[in-house]
């Protein structure tokens, strides 16, 4: 018996509901929401543009999108919604492809490829790291700078933080999070870090571990909680060290204001 031809409405509930499951299916795979957020911007953004279901792009839509709309975009933009268009299509291509070519007629093909994929991606950089005397000589400094600072409280707050980072590895984003009940004083050797916001991979979120506080970091600590930390006043939160969840211990050092 042949199929009644879809209508408009049975098209809408179908792009709707292969929306929803692509975003399920990403949570599925472990990404996080932030991430999966992102991809749906921009396929929102790119589907508002083609004006129709993004199944119907073809290679000269493609061509015509990033050639001409998104000529002037930023390459990072380029790049993240040429790779959010693939992986819906990727999708499609596995879950959707035959109900798509029953209701429609049309086969699913990913419209991006070799001649039209934005190209781009990061080009790998030579870094050599400071020596360990420069090192030395930027904290000696900064130290010495502690004793005549206009405010000695934020400054030192930056302090530790950046001692941090160069002791145990830390980044920027991870120092930021840290509270006082994530130093583990009495843990192994040295005492270790409860890093609980720690970068995750492949857009999984946050992954906890634990940071051994070598290279006198439990040192740089202990200065920080018992010469600094009783200078910041009760509301004032970031490196306060307090134990509520709001008192976190870094202040992230770019863009830090002092009080």
């Amino acid at each position: 018996m042949a199929r009644a031809p879809a209508t408009v409405e049975d098209l809408e509930a179908l792009e709707t509901d292969v929306l929803a499951g692509f975003v399920l299916a990403r949570a599925a795979a472990g990404l996080s929401d932030g991430t999966i957020s992102s991809d749906v911007v921009h396929l929102e953004q790119a589907r508002a543009w083609f004006g129709r279901s993004l199944w119907e792009m073809d290679p000269a839509d493609t061509d015509a999108y990033f050639g001409k709309v998104l000529r002037s975009a930023a390459k990072g933009t380029r790049l993240a919604r040429a790779q959010a268009i693939k992986t819906f299509f990727l999708f499609l291509e596995l879950r959707h492809k035959v109900e798509i070519h029953q209701m429609t007629g049309r086969v699913v093909e990913c419209p991006i490829d070799e001649m039209n994929r934005p190209r781009g991606g990061p080009l790998g950089k030579l870094r050599i790291p400071p020596t360990v005397e420069q090192v030395s000589r930027l904290f000696t400094g900064w130290r010495q700078e502690l004793a005549s600072c206009r405010k000695f409280a934020p400054t030192a707050r930056n302090y530790t933080a950046c001692r941090l980072i160069s002791e145990v590895g830390l980044r920027v984003n991870e120092a930021c999070k840290l509270d006082l009940a994530d130093i583990k004083w009495d843990l192994g050797r040295f005492g270790k870090l409860h890093v609980r916001h720690g970068k995750g991979a492949r857009g999984s979120g946050p992954r906890e571990r634990m940071v051994p506080l070598i290279n006198n970091a439990a040192a740089t600590l202990r200065w920080f909680v018992e010469d600094v930390w009783g200078q910041f006043g009760d509301d004032d939160g970031y490196l306060a060290m307090s134990s509520e969840p709001a008192g976190q211990m870094v202040e992230c050092v770019s863009g830090t204001s002092g009080k």
